[in-house]
């Protein structure tokens, strides 16, 4: 090898040894700006925050009707709305039957947001007929206590509106209205009380005609039904029947009214085609 190569190869190599310190001595600094001076072995929380995006459980779902549902306390913390909901409700504001507006629908709920938590939750307590349809008191199941339905309001509310009831104190009860005086009807029970259980329950079908139920107060379609006697249409109302032209479910899908109340309701609905 000649001397000119021997200087290259040296003169190659020297720059080579530079350029790998230089290189090092980059990346020292790089690190230590970056890492604002930890040591090795200190984690940065950047990367770290960076990783546990990337390891977080695919199967975690949020949705906004979830969240309003979780953070929205109902007016007695210790009433479970949600399930009052689902367990009376839902009949109609599950479904948007009767006119009732259904659940987490904004547009639906406008209207009657409106008016102010007091007065919705007054409106379903007491019940309240409006230009869309009506709401029966208590859901038509009068076992709730205030409380639960003030907290199946809230919770309805909640899923379009979770601010109006973050901080809903208990709705003052309304005096109640002076009881109509009863009248005997023709199985000797209460013509008003077995309007507020028709109200309540049977309105559903009665006075929609859905399911092939005879609307109240139509002579034509009770014909057939009360030519076979209220003994009959009193046991086929508590215990269920399936005819030719529908089906009818036992105390009207409400197992909570007791068989007077059935009885009490197919007596107000007979006095209508009477």
């Amino acid at each position: 090898m000649s001397e000119q190569d021997s200087n290259f190869f040296r003169t190659f190599s020297l720059v080579l040894v530079l350029l790998i310190v230089f290189l090092a001595v980059i990346i020292f600094l790089a690190n230590f700006i970056t890492g604002s001076g930890k040591t090795v072995g200190e984690a940065d929380p950047r990367i770290e925050a960076e990783i546990n995006k990337l390891i977080k459980p695919v199967g975690e779902i949020e949705t906004k009707a979830a969240e309003a549902g979780a953070a929205v306390a109902s007016a007695d913390t210790s009433v479970d709305g949600k399930a009052v909901f689902q367990g009376t409700c839902f009949a109609c504001h599950g479904t948007g039957a009767a006119g009732a507006p259904k659940a987490g629908d904004k547009a639906a709920w406008a209207r009657h947001l409106a008016k102010g938590l007091d007065t919705l939750h007054q409106h379903a307590i007491h019940g309240f007929t409006g230009k869309a349809g009506m709401m029966p008191a208590k859901g038509g199941n009068m076992s709730l206590s205030d409380a639960q339905v003030e907290a199946a309001v809230n919770y309805m509310v909640g899923l379009v509106d979770p601010a109006m009831v973050k901080n809903a104190k208990p709705a003052k009860p309304a005096k109640a209205a002076a009881a109509p005086a009863a009248t005997a009807s023709a199985g000797g029970s209460d013509i008003a009380h077995g309007k507020q259980i028709y109200s309540g329950t049977c309105f559903a079908c009665h006075g929609t005609g859905a399911a092939g139920a005879p609307k109240a107060g139509d002579k034509a379609a009770w014909a057939e039904h009360v030519a076979k006697g209220l003994p009959t249409l009193y046991t086929h109302a508590i215990h269920g029947f399936t005819g030719k032209k529908g089906m009818m479910p036992a105390k009207g899908g409400n197992a909570g009214l007791s068989d007077d109340d059935v009885k009490a309701a197919v007596d107000y609905m007979v006095s209508l085609v009477k």
